[in-house]
């Protein structure tokens, strides 16, 4: 079960092969690659990612799609600006995000992840019916593909994200399960959403945070093992749950410090599946 991995951010400035060998002498074993921008779909990037592949032995797990268009992450301006919610933007995103499961595909890798936005509560929300519409769609497409969508945890409470999977109705959905971002957006206590939607996990990102305590901004990042994610805990239940995934480290700042925090999640978590025997 020790897939530990890292995520890497994709630019135009992006060099491959240096940021394969990095995760290469991190000693990890995968990667999540995230693309912001669909310009980077391209068949260069496709080769040149099998390449790395093969010659790092790293394995890509999962690819983190993301949109264009207007993005704001708090609580003012995210519940009408993040992911496939906001009616104004869904149709160009929905296309824009089947183009990145048509890189998905190219690469070899079977799950797309993003962030879906601010889901209603209500199943009788026009956005909600709309969001499932939309998700529905390119879910089916996905299958044709041997695909799966990954919802990731965040702008949703855990109940909404099980209700909209219900209602999408294809075999074919699953989770990317922040460890933070429950907490980040003051939506569930980490662990004990493992209740609600545990058996949908099939990815993570491994990191920390806290409640929000301010209405109007989200919560605080911290490096793992400083914030209320309970780690420990939420691995028991993974394992408990029968999951074999990757344990992907995400930590959200740059510089010298996120490579010592990265470091240090690794160690943490070699820790942790020494003491929990996985």
């Amino acid at each position: 079960m020790r897939k530990i991995g890292v995520q890497i951010v994709v630019s135009t400035e992006t060099d491959f092969d240096k940021e394969f060998a990095k995760v290469r002498d991190f000693g990890m074993a995968s990667c999540q690659l995230c693309f912001w921008d669909p310009a980077l779909y391209t068949d260069e990037n496709a080769a040149t990612i099998n390449r790395c592949v093969k010659e790092y032995g790293i394995e890509v797990s999962t690819v983190w799609a993301g949109w264009t268009g207007p993005c704001e992450w708090n609580f003012t301006g995210g519940p009408v600006t993040i992911g496939l919610v906001p009616a104004a933007y869904r149709s160009h995103r929905i296309i824009e995000l089947d183009k990145g499961s048509e890189f998905t595909a190219k690469i070899g890798v079977s799950t797309m992840a993003t962030h879906v936005g601010f889901l209603p509560i209500s199943p009788a929300d026009p956005d909600f019916t709309g969001t499932v519409a939309a998700i529905r769609w390119l879910a089916q497409r996905m299958q044709a593909r041997g695909q799966y969508f990954l919802f990731e945890t965040g702008q949703e409470t855990p109940v909404t994200m099980l209700r909209a999977i219900q209602a999408i109705g294809t075999d074919n959905l699953g989770i990317n399960f922040d460890t933070a971002n429950l907490l980040l957006y003051g939506m569930a206590n980490t662990a004990d959403a493992l209740d609600v939607f545990g058996k949908y996990v099939m990815n993570t990102h491994i990191k920390d945070g806290f409640y929000p305590t301010d209405g109007l901004e989200l919560g605080r990042e911290v490096q793992v093992g400083e914030g209320l994610a309970n780690l420990p805990a939420v691995l028991k239940k993974l394992k408990e749950l029968g999951y074999t995934g990757h344990f992907t480290i995400e930590r959200e700042i740059t510089g010298d410090q996120q490579i010592k925090d990265i470091a240090a999640t690794k160690e943490y978590l070699e820790k942790l599946f020494d003491e929990l025997d996985m």
